[in-house]
């Protein structure tokens, strides 16, 4: 098969199967972009490698995704999916809003005992279940831990884990992860064991939760390497006996005297105030099959359960893999067990979970003042520019891409009802002929499984899913025609345009009747190049419902007056609402109270602006200035960016002050740390 069909049939695959929105981070060999998943409605996290960059990585890259896919644990980061093509490999992962623990800690200082003892029994459980499974990470660190809507952790970054044939006890040789977290025995080119090490960088990783800093740090890495050979540190004053003695056992210099993953299960440190020791066993075991998950898709998939069940046991981390994943994600949280009615696009790129469905629902952001910032997640150090995201960028409607930049919501991000519009800028696809049939595969369904709890989920989902449109999509523009009729619903004072506006339009001592029968007889000449303007989720409703299946019940047959409706239900919201999105690109945006956001004494957000821009040339800084928010870059010897972040002023809500929102996007995290600290401190702000 030709290498360009290959990375098309990749890339639609993508597509067909996921909303795409922005990058949430950026590394070495990767980016990182925010994702929906169309069946379930889940966010997810598209981990996007260029083969080509990867170069001698792409070994690497093979290892994390085999990892990931033998580990299955509360406190792993889960892989749903991968697709592979010619020159691309896409990780669809689970998605942690909360961001990096490193954030975390910079953003409190440093952690309480209670607090840092929380983390600290979530990462042994996770390294227990890890070294159980015969793997050593060796590249533990707070970037590579990720805090999920639950506040709880996620291990990340498998790309430098190893899985000795031998067993855990049998020596590596790699020297790889981090400097300031390496195990003396690995720096110093011996022969180490993976676990041993892994025991190493949990110490310095508890000490950075309890004091905010690292035990071992120098700029000078030789000078660094002599620190932690000698394994000498200072203990703050606020470290308590018991976190002292823990810390002791666990960096001492020789590895035969640390304490073991299975000594800290039952530490007395660890289990103060728990009274037990740490759970580590997985609670989803790999190859667990959940019936209502099966059955869901059973029904969506219209085959056996025997079939379904049989399909899924296969893993292999394709979309099918991913749907049932995601599905008992959603269960796991308490949401309902179901998946939207999303039909194939593409008749050549159907599976399974398409078949018998005749169009594209697609799911988008609003614009929510209270977005919430996710943090991102690293898995390098330099950008890739050359990544085929143009596509991406065509295929997001222009109500998303219009403000969704580098800025993702969390918990207080809502969705935005499906479009045809949208769904024409994914697909491409034109919608004539297809309503119909739509329809009445979706009344067929309700009416098969209209009980008391889905009648509870479908009232859930109106207050939820049907909410104003985004602006209409640009690639749909090109359907519209220029002379269309304009038909309103009922009481709504809106004037009828067209070239016969006489015909609809009530003239002086003309009766009810009159005006009526004008209006039916304009409506039924010309249906397919009516619209109708719906203020309102429950007129909507029945004007589609009109629209379809007309006042005697019949379906009428053009399928051009769905589209019809929406567009016109798109332009009116876009009428209706421009002082909100002009407001949203001329002052800064309104936030919660972030942890990555740090608080200011001032009320005047150009000034905490102004005061940011005098500094950073001072501190050689590159920046470019994009509204109220800064991308900041330092350039090494060799022209090479060695740290790139952002600086965003914003307004908080509650105290009405000003903030300035931070986002590491690569590079040392400590050098961010020390760098950002100075600016803002120098700033007076």
């Amino acid at each position: 098969m030709p290498v360009e069909r290959t990375e098309q049939r990749g890339a639609d695959e993508l597509h067909k199967y996921y909303e795409v929105h922005e990058t949430i981070g950026s590394g070495g060999f990767a980016k990182v972009k925010l994702g929906r998943h169309i069946l379930t409605g889940e966010k997810v996290a598209i981990k996007v490698m260029n083969k080509k960059d990867l170069g001698d990585d792409l070994p690497r890259v093979k290892v994390e995704i085999e990892a990931m896919k033998n580990l299955s644990h509360q406190h792993v980061c889960r892989l749903y999916q991968v697709i592979e093509t010619s020159t691309h490999i896409f990780m669809v992962l689970e998605y942690c809003p909360g961001g990096e623990l490193f954030d975390y800690i910079i953003a409190k200082d440093r952690l309480s005992e209670e607090e840092t003892r929380v983390f600290f029994r979530q990462i042994v459980s996770a390294m227990a279940y890890v070294h159980s499974q015969g793997y050593a990470h060796r590249d533990l660190k707070p970037e590579n831990l990720l805090i999920d809507e639950d506040h709880n952790l996620k291990l990340i970054d498998f790309g430098l884990c190893a899985k000795p044939k031998g067993g855990l006890g049998y020596e590596l040789m790699t020297c790889c992860g981090s400097p300031a977290y390496a195990a003396p025995e690995l720096i110093q080119g011996k022969a180490y064991i993976g676990s041993e090490a892994d025991v190493w960088s949990m110490g310095v990783l508890l000490y950075a939760l309890l004091c905010g800093y690292l035990p071992f740090d120098d700029d000078n890495c030789m000078a660094l390497f002599r620190k932690i050979a000698r394994g000498t540190y200072d203990n703050p004053h606020w470290l308590s006996p018991g976190s002292i003695l823990l810390l002791n056992q666990m960096m001492q210099v020789d590895p035969k005297r640390r304490l073991t993953v299975r000594q800290l299960l039952d530490h007395p440190w660890v289990m103060k105030d728990y009274n037990s020791p740490v759970e580590w066993y997985s609670k989803q075991p790999l190859g667990y099959i959940d019936e209502d998950c099966i059955t869901e898709m059973a029904v969506n998939m219209k085959r056996s359960r025997n079939s379904t069940t049989a399909l899924v046991n296969e893993w292999r981390y394709d979309h099918t893999s991913a749907t049932y994943l995601l599905l008992l994600s959603k269960k796991q949280r308490g949401k309902p067990v179901r998946l939207r009615p999303e039909p194939a696009v593409c008749e050549d790129l159907c599976s399974p979970l398409h078949q018998g469905l005749q169009t594209k629902e697609a799911l988008h952001f609003s614009e929510d003042e209270d977005a919430v910032i996710v943090g991102s997640l690293d898995f390098g150090s330099d950008y890739i520019d050359d990544c085929p995201w143009d596509s991406v960028t065509q295929h997001t409607p222009v109500g998303v891409r219009g403000w969704l930049d580098g800025v993702s919501s969390n918990k207080d991000t809502r969705l935005v009802s499906p479009s045809v519009q949208n769904r024409c800028a994914y697909s491409q696809t034109p919608e004539r002929g297809r309503t119909t049939s739509y329809h009445q595969e979706r009344r067929d369904h309700e009416q098969a499984s209209e009980n008391k709890e889905n009648l509870a989920v479908q009232e859930k989902d109106v207050d939820i899913f049907v909410l104003p449109h985004p602006r209409t999509p640009a690639s749909c523009k090109k359907d519209a025609r220029p002379n269309k009729n304009v038909l309103t619903t009922p009481n709504q004072n809106v004037k009828v345009h067209g070239s016969k506006a006489s015909a609809v339009t009530p003239k002086g001592g003309g009766s009810t009747s009159k005006e009526h029968s004008k209006k039916r007889a304009v409506e039924n000449k010309e249906p397919a190049n009516t619209e109708i303007l719906a203020f309102s989720p429950e007129r909507r409703s029945r004007s589609l419902d009109m629209a379809v299946t007309g006042d005697s019940g019949k379906k009428k047959r053009s399928g051009k007056m769905f589209g019809s409706l929406e567009r016109g239900l798109d332009k009116v919201i876009t009428m209706l609402t421009p002082s909100k999105r002009r407001a949203l690109r001329d002052g800064p945006r309104k936030i919660k109270a972030q942890y990555n956001v740090t608080l200011t004494s001032q009320t005047n957000p150009d000034q905490v602006l102004n005061q940011i821009l005098s500094i950073l040339p001072e501190k050689s800084v590159d920046f470019t200035l994009k509204g109220y928010t800064l991308k900041c870059r330092t350039w090494g010897d060799f022209g090479k960016v060695t740290l790139a972040f952002e600086l965003e002023v914003c307004l908080l809500q509650r105290p009405e002050v000003v903030g300035v929102r931070r986002k590491r996007l690569k590079g040392d995290a400590w050098v961010y740390k020390h760098l950002v600290e100075d600016i803002l401190s120098t700033s007076s702000l």
